[in-house]
């Protein structure tokens, strides 16, 4: 069976939201008052997401911070359990 590719929060960032809505990562960075390398970086999977970028992401998206935490929190798992060769589901 194969393996399907451990998806960041940066993917749904740009998939779900940026591209699904409209909005460049320049005007969600200005609407959510962070300098626009911060979401670059996130969308290009450079950078984890922070508490900070969960709340003001949840708040402009009208989603909870935990919405974004719990992305990031899977994508952290599965990439620990692929560095030591496992699967999460036999964590």
């Amino acid at each position: 069976m194969k393996k399907l590719k451990n998806v960041h929060p940066g993917d749904i960032l740009k998939e779900d939201f940026l591209d699904g809505m409209g909005i460049t990562p320049y005007a969600l960075a200005k609407s959510i008052q962070v300098d626009q390398t911060r979401i670059n970086q996130l969308i290009k999977g450079t950078r984890n997401m922070s508490a900070d970028e969960a709340l003001r992401l949840g708040k402009f998206f009208n989603v909870s911070p935990e919405f974004w935490s719990n992305i990031q929190t899977r994508f952290d798992l599965e990439e620990v359990s692929q560095s030591c060769g496992g699967s999460s589901t036999r964590l």
